[in-house]
C-alpha cells in the first residue's frame, strides 16, 4: 500500500488529461441503449472495443456476455476492477435530452456510469504504464440485476482462465448530494434470496365461490401475514426484509382462478436470520393455504441470490484514507451497512480481499428542492436507484474515474 498523499498526487497527473466530453458522450451513448441481463451484446462490445484500444487483452463471451481485459505491465500484483453492465425493465420518466430510446428499459441503477468509469480508468492507466507496475484485469459483468451475473462467470472459469486477483475493487453510484465517496468497512451490504409460492385452490365460476377454493383469497392472507415476520419474529437489534413483489392470479373478473402465484424477496444480514425468515414464510405459506382447505399443499421454492458484501476492513480504511487525500477530509464517510444486495463479492476467489464504495450523484439542484430537514429526510427524498426518474449528475463522471484509478494505484504503485 502506497501512501495515499502519493496515489492522490499520481491519480491526480493520470486522469488531468481525461476528456469529459468524451465521457459524457459514451455515457449518454450507453444509457440511450440500455440492455437487460445476459442481453448486454452492444454494450459488452463497446466497453470491449475501449479496452482493446488502450492495449488490454480481451475476452468477450465470458458468461455469455461479460468482458474481462488484461493489461499486464511487469511485475507487481493483480488488481482486479469490476463494473456491471445491466439495465433494469424500468420506463424512463427523466426527460433526459439522451432519454432511453428503449420501451420500457433503462439504466435506473447506474450501470451504464458503472461501464464508463470502469473503461476510463482502464485507458488511464495504460496511458501511464510508466507510473505503475503489475497486471490489472477489468471486469464487465453481465446480469447483476438478475442476481445470475457473478455466478455465471465463475462457473465460467474467470478464476481460472485469467490473473488471480491479490484484490478487487467495485463501485456502485447512489442517491445523495453528488460529490462524496461513502466507505463502510466490513458488511456493507445484505444477503439476498428470492421465493416462489404457487397457492393451489380449485377454480370455478365468481357466481358460485361455495363451490371453489379461491387462492386469491388464500394468497392475500399469506400476504398480509407475511409482513408479521419481521415485526414478531425478528428481534428489534436484527435486521431482515420482506417484500412481495409479485402476484399473479386469474384471467378474468367472473373466474375464480385454480392457482395464485407470489413472488417474495428476502434482505437478511445474518445467516441465523436468514433461515429463521425463510422458516416463517413455508411455516406461514403451509399454515394459511391448510386453514384454506386448499386440495393440495403449496409450492414453495427457495432461489439463492447474493450474498452478504463484507469489506475487508483493513483494505477499506487504506482506500477511504486515499479517498479523502483525493478529494478532501469531509467527503467520505461510513455509509453504515444497506439492505440492498450485490454479486460483487462471488467475483473475489476465497481469501482475496475486496473493497466496495460508492459514489453520490444527486445534482445539487434536486438535493436542494427535495423536502426534508437533515440528511436522512432528504436521501428518502430524491430519486434513487431503480426509480424511473433516477438521473446522476453527469459531473461525477470524472470523480467516479479517479475513485478507482487511485485505489488501483494503491497497490499497483508497490
Amino acid at each position: 500500500m502506497s501512501e495515499p498523499a502519493v496515489v492522490a498526487r499520481l491519480t491526480r497527473e493520470i486522469t488531468s488529461g481525461l476528456d469529459s466530453a468524451d465521457l459524457e458522450g459514451f455515457y449518454q451513448d450507453l444509457h440511450r441503449h440500455p440492455e437487460l441481463s445476459f442481453q448486454e451484446h452492444r454494450t459488452a462490445a463497446k466497453l470491449a472495443l475501449r479496452l482493446r484500444a488502450a492495449g488490454c487483452t480481451v475476452t468477450e463471451g465470458v458468461a455469455r456476455t461479460g468482458v474481462v481485459g488484461v493489461l499486464s505491465n511487469g511485475d507487481g500484483p493483480v488488481v482486479g476492477l469490476r463494473g456491471d453492465m445491466d439495465a433494469l425493465p424500468v420506463r424512463e420518466a427523466t426527460g433526459l435530452p439522451y432519454a432511453s430510446a428503449v420501451d420500457g428499459v433503462m439504466h435506473a441503477c447506474g450501470h451504464d456510469l458503472h461501464v464508463t468509469w470502469l473503461a476510463a480508468a482502464a485507458e488511464a492507466l495504460a496511458a501511464a504504464r510508466a507510473l505503475w507496475s503489475g497486471t490489472l484485469v477489468v471486469v464487465g459483468q453481465p446480469a447483476e440485476e438478475a442476481g445470475g451475473g457473478a455466478a455465471a462467470m465463475v462457473a465460467d472459469g474467470i478464476h481460472a482462465r485469467f490473473p488471480r486477483p491479490d484484490v478487487l475493487f467495485g463501485q456502485h453510484v447512489a442517491p445523495g448530494l453528488a460529490g462524496f465517496y461513502p466507505h463502510t468497512p466490513g458488511l456493507t451490504l445484505s444477503a439476498s434470496d428470492d421465493v416462489d409460492v404457487v397457492v393451489h385452490g380449485v377454480g370455478g365460476h365468481g357466481s358460485r365461490p361455495e363451490s371453489t377454493v379461491d387462492p386469491v383469497v388464500t394468497a392475500s392472507y399469506v400476504v398480509t401475514r407475511l409482513q408479521t415476520v419481521v415485526a414478531r419474529e425478528i428481534a428489534a437489534g436484527e435486521s431482515a426484509v420482506v417484500t412481495v413483489g409479485r402476484f399473479h392470479a386469474g384471467t378474468n373478473s367472473n373466474i375464480i382462478p385454480a392457482e395464485a402465484r407470489l413472488g417474495v424477496n428476502v434482505r437478511t444480514q445474518d445467516t441465523g436470520v436468514r433461515e429463521r425468515v425463510l422458516t416463517a414464510i413455508r411455516r406461514i405459506v403451509e399454515g394459511e393455504c391448510a386453514a384454506a382447505g386448499c386440495p393440495v399443499p403449496p409450492e414453495v421454492t427457495v432461489r439463492a441470490g447474493c450474498p452478504t458484501t463484507v469489506n475487508d476492513a483493513a483494505l477499506d480504511a487504506e482506500i477511504a484514507a486515499v479517498h479523502r487525500e483525493l478529494f478532501g477530509e469531509a467527503t467520505v464517510f461510513d455509509f453504515g451497512r444497506a439492505m440492498g444486495s450485490e454479486d460483487f463479492s462471488l467475483l473475489a476467489p476465497a481469501g482475496v480481499p475486496y473493497d466496495y464504495w460508492y459514489v453520490t450523484s444527486t445534482p445539487a439542484p434536486v438535493w436542494d428542492a427535495a423536502p426534508g430537514e437533515d440528511l436522512r429526510e432528504k436521501f428518502a427524498a430524491v430519486p434513487g436507484n431503480h426509480s424511473a426518474l433516477f438521473a446522476p449528475d453527469p459531473s461525477v463522471l470524472v470523480p467516479g474515474v479517479r475513485t478507482l484509478v487511485s485505489a488501483a494505484l494503491s497497490r499497483l504503485t508497490g
